[in-house]
């Protein structure tokens, strides 16, 4: 199994619990802007190693959700910016280019601690 991301949960926002049913989440490291922070998951700037594809697979905790499409800005802005939208759809087209789409499971408690891989097997 190849890491090709990894990444701690820091901070949680206030307004997080927002998209609970909207089936995602937002990832934003520490300069995410100021009307965005309250709905994010606070992160590190973490590089990616190697490329983000479908197949993958992500894992949150022990949660392992098979990545199903990647919009082509979401590599560049995890990597630059921590900064990432997760959607639980199970779509593999891509509607908004700064997002990881994954297959339609229950999205899973999310907290200070959480961690977040993306593999290859």
């Amino acid at each position: 199994m190849k890491i090709i991301y990894e990444n701690q949960v820091k901070a949680l926002g206030s307004c997080v619990d927002e998209f609970k049913d909207a089936d995602m989440f937002i990832l934003f490291g520490d300069n995410a802007p100021e009307e965005l922070r309250d709905y994010c998951y606070s992160v590190s700037v973490n590089p990616i190693n190697g490329t983000i594809a479908a197949g993958q697979t992500l894992r949150i905790d022990d949660h392992a959700y098979k990545i199903t499409a990647v919009g082509e800005e979401a590599p560049v802005t995890l990597a630059g910016l921590g900064h990432c939208t997760i959607n639980f759809s199970g779509q593999t087209a891509v509607d908004l280019p700064g997002t990881i789409y994954v297959e339609h499971k229950p999205k899973p408690e999310i907290a200070v601690g959480t961690v977040i891989q993306i593999v290859e097997a």
